[in-house]
C-alpha cells in the first residue's frame, strides 16, 4: 500500500501530491484526465486505473476537486473501498456540504476530515501555508505527520463543517480587502496616478488598519460597541458620502463599495451612530 492517495490533479491537487512526495511519502494518484498524472508519475507516484483503486491503495485518501458534486461522482463508484480509510476532503464548499459528506463517509466506514486550504498552489508545503481541518480527530491524529507536509495544520474540532466555515469567512475578509483595493486603485487612477505608486502608499495604510481588528473582535465578543471608539459610525458615514460622490464624479462605478454605505446608514438610523464600525456585525446578522 502507499501512504496516501490523491484524487483530483488540478493545480492544487498536483501541488498536494508533490508535497507528499517531497516529504518521502509514497503516493498513489488518480485523475479523470489521465494525462494530468504524468508529471507526478515521473516524480515517483503510482497511477491508479480508477478512483476505486486509488481509494483501496492507501489508508489516507485526499480529494481535491472542483466542487462537492464532482467529489460525489468520483467517490460514488469507490464507496465500497472506503471502509477503514481516512477520507480527507480538501474541496471548497459550504459547512452544510461538509457535514453531509461526513455523514456519507461515516455510513461507509470512513473517518472523515474536511479541510480548508489557506494557500495558493505554489505555497503548498511552505511554512506560510495554512490548512484548517475539522471532523474526525482520530483521522487527524493518525495522519498528522502526512498532513504537516502541506503546511501548518490547525485542527478546529469534531464538527466537520467548521473548516469550511473558517475557510469561507477568511475568504470573505480577503475578498473584501481586494474589493476595496480595486476600487481605490481605480479611483486614484482617474487622475493618472500610477497603480504601483499608489500601492506603495495603500499597502502600509492597510497594514496599519489591520492592527485595529483585535479591538473589533473584543467589541463583538463583549457586545460593547462603544468601547474605545475613536471614529464613530456617524462620523464615518458622513465621510463615506464624500467617497461615493467623488467616485461618481470621477466616473468610477460604486458597485463594490455601495453596500457598505447602506449598512452604515442603517446602523446610524438604528441608533448606533456613537458606536464603532464593529456594530455592523450585529446588523448583518439580523440583530437590532
Amino acid at each position: 500500500m502507499s501512504d496516501v492517495s490523491v484524487i483530483g490533479l488540478g493545480a492544487m491537487g498536483s501541488a498536494l501530491a508533490s508535497a507528499f512526495l517531497s516529504r518521502g511519502f509514497t503516493v498513489t494518484v488518480w485523475n479523470r484526465s489521465a494525462e494530468k498524472a504524468e508529471a507526478l508519475a515521473a516524480k515517483g507516484a503510482a497511477v491508479a486505473a480508477n478512483a476505486a483503486d486509488a481509494v483501496a491503495a492507501s489508508k489516507l485518501v485526499a480529494v481535491c476537486l472542483l466542487n462537492y458534486g464532482t467529489v460525489s461522482q468520483a467517490l460514488g463508484p469507490a464507496s465500497n473501498a472506503l471502509k477503514g480509510r481516512g477520507l480527507l476532503n480538501l474541496t471548497n464548499g459550504t459547512p452544510a456540504q461538509a457535514r453531509d459528506m461526513g455523514k456519507w463517509a461515516a455510513e461507509r466506514g470512513a473517518e472523515y476530515l474536511d479541510g480548508g486550504i489557506m494557500a495558493t498552489p505554489p505555497m503548498i508545503g511552505a511554512p506560510e501555508a495554512l490548512v484548517l481541518y475539522s471532523g474526525s480527530k482520530t483521522a487527524f491524529e493518525a495522519h498528522q505527520t502526512k498532513l504537516d507536509s502541506l503546511g501548518a495544520s490547525k485542527y478546529l474540532g469534531h464538527d466537520a463543517g467548521l473548516a469550511a466555515l473558517y475557510d469561507l469567512s477568511l475568504l470573505a475578509g480577503m475578498w473584501g480587502m481586494f474589493a476595496g483595493a480595486i476600487h481605490a486603485t481605480a479611483l486614484a487612477g482617474t487622475e493618472k496616478v500610477d497603480a504601483r505608486e499608489f500601492m506603495a502608499i495603500l499597502v502600509p495604510r492597510l497594514h496599519a488598519m489591520v492592527g485595529l481588528l483585535p479591538q473589533l473582535a473584543e467589541q463583538v465578543d463583549s457586545g460593547d460597541y462603544a468601547k474605545g471608539v475613536v471614529s464613530n459610525l456617524a462620523m464615518q458615514a458622513v465621510a463615506y458620502v464624500n467617497l461615493m460622490e467623488a467616485s461618481r464624479a470621477q466616473g468610477v462605478s460604486a458597485k463594490l463599495i455601495a453596500p457598505m454605505q447602506d449598512l452604515m446608514n442603517r446602523g446610524v438610523d438604528a441608533g448606533h451612530g456613537n458606536a464603532d464600525l464593529s456594530s455592523l456585525v450585529d446588523l448583518i446578522r439580523g440583530r437590532p
